[in-house]
């Protein structure tokens, strides 16, 4: 009977024990996790500036450009236009601008190719028609139109870019590279467009239109002189 009494105590010390243990790791527990909140707590404000450097650094490495217009605007001068248009090109042009490309081009060569989209338009002056470029002989209007010309021959700058670009590993590339492809290839879409012949179209149609023009003045017979 008293062994039986020292196995129930043993039994109950061992529910105590075991109980003391759970209360002390869910106590240490729950102070570890409030330690933790308290030190992430403590932290935020820390990870916040962090965070708040990291991207001012990022800014200060990248830079948004930013475009200032002066307020002032002067207008130099202002003329009347009486042109035609009659026909437009659209072109596209690559081109390829390089620079130092030789035996150590890998190390201060710089070489870009240029994706040019353009338009150029032409047509006739209708200021340099005057009374002296007309006669009428019986029934037919005689016009000696001006020579077709160039109005317009320019870069979309939303649609052109550049494709690629390579640089030596000593080099950060030229500045002004892409100004000068920008430049070369306005010249070369003004090229295309005169070398596929805009100038004798621009004059055929400024006929074509022309005739419908003074026949619906009343001159049916219209032959233009060149």
């Amino acid at each position: 009977m008293p062994r039986m009494k020292n196995n129930w105590f043993n039994f109950i010390l061992l529910i105590a024990l075991l109980a003391g243990v759970y209360f002390i790791v869910t106590t240490v527990r729950d102070a570890i996790s409030q330690t933790a909140q308290q030190a992430n707590s403590a932290l935020q404000p820390l990870s916040q500036a962090n965070q708040a450097m990291q991207t001012q650094v990022a800014q200060l490495m990248n830079p948004t450009p930013t475009i200032i217009p002066d307020p002032v605007t002067y207008i130099t001068e202002i003329r009347a236009l009486a042109r035609l248009e009659t026909i437009q090109y659209s072109v596209e042009k690559v081109i390829t601008a390089e620079i130092g490309q030789g035996s150590f081009n890998f190390l201060f060569g710089d070489k870009l190719l240029f994706v040019a989209h353009g338009t150029v338009i032409a047509g006739i002056d209708m200021n340099k028609l005057g009374p002296e470029n007309m006669f009428f002989d019986g029934n037919v209007l005689y016009i000696t139109l001006p020579p077709a010309e160039v109005f317009i021959a320019t870069l979309d700058n939303q649609k052109s870019y550049v494709y690629d670009r390579e640089t030596g590993i000593f080099t950060k590339g030229v500045n002004d590279l892409e100004t000068l492809a920008r430049q070369s290839a306005e010249q070369e879409i003004l090229k295309a467009a005169m070398e596929d012949g805009i100038l004798n179209q621009a004059q055929i149609n400024a006929e074509a239109f022309l005739l419908k023009f003074f026949a619906a003045l009343g001159f049916p017979n219209t032959i233009f002189v060149r």
